[in-house]
């Protein structure tokens, strides 16, 4: 494919951006927003943060009270999320694209769930962030509930397409990706896993610390999520990101 600059008798380009770029700025966003919020409480909130009915000593808040509870936690994470929404959903309809030209036509449909449920995942994500537990119990409970059984699916359809319903073989940096999919995945699956065992323990036995592990597990569940989502970044390794009004949002090569 031709450089931008020698295309001319094509669309205009509105702009180029290289995707590494795209992927770092959606997941920085959420992370820097993420760090912010449990260093704050940590420091500035730390007796209400770390509270529970069980009333014993805990030494790290939970990520809902970490982001939804206090300010300026709320505000800053509700914004980072807002701002990061139109980036992710543009990934997941360059993903759509991707998948039309990589995967083999038998898998296809597993290409639509995957994106579907990306789509999905980060709607959930929006409306949990939006609508904390002390606002709407149901509904913050209904769209985190969505958020993970949405993300942990869309992790493992996307691991298997990539690895099982290629058209041609792998390249090395989408190896990598792939490999670096399975770990996080199954990380990902083993903190909430533990998660939710130290949360249940926490409000059977009420015991010094447990919920503190609760809280650290919670914290590998987000952070390997936003791992998995930045193996884009090798998916796309070497593409630009071009917008024109004829094709739309598109990658292609330099």
């Amino acid at each position: 494919m031709l450089p931008t600059y020698e295309r001319l008798n094509g669309p205009k380009i509105l702009f180029r951006i290289a995707f590494s770029k795209v992927a770092i700025s959606a997941v920085s966003l959420a992370l820097g927003a993420f760090l912010f919020c449990i260093f704050w409480s940590v420091v500035f909130d730390f007796e209400r943060a770390t509270f529970t009915h069980c009333d014993v000593r805990n030494y790290l808040p939970s990520i809902s009270a970490a982001i939804g509870n206090y300010e300026p936690q709320r505000t800053i994470w509700r914004l980072a999320i807002v701002l990061h929404l139109p980036v992710r959903l543009a990934v997941a309809h360059i993903y759509m694209k991707y998948y039309k030209e990589q995967i083999r036509k038998n898998r296809r449909l597993f290409a639509h769930m995957a994106v579907s449920l990306n789509v999905i995942e980060n709607i959930a994500l929006l409306s949990l962030s939006l609508w904390t537990s002390s606002d709407s119990y149901e509904l913050h409970r209904n769209a985190f509930c969505t958020f993970i059984a949405s993300s942990e699916l869309y992790m493992l359809i996307s691991y298997f397409l990539n690895k099982n319903a290629r058209r041609q073989a792998l390249t090395e940096k989408e190896e990598k990706s792939t490999r670096l999919k399975l770990y996080f995945f199954l990380t990902n699956l083993l903190a909430f896993a533990l998660a939710g065992y130290f949360f249940l323990r926490h409000n059977a036995k009420c015991e010094p610390g447990v919920y503190t592990l609760f809280a650290l597990f919670e914290y590998i569940v987000v952070f390997t999520n936003m791992a998995y989502h930045m193996t884009a970044y090798f998916d796309f390794y070497g593409y630009y990101v071009y917008f024109d009004w004829e094709n739309g949002l598109y990658l292609s090569h330099l």
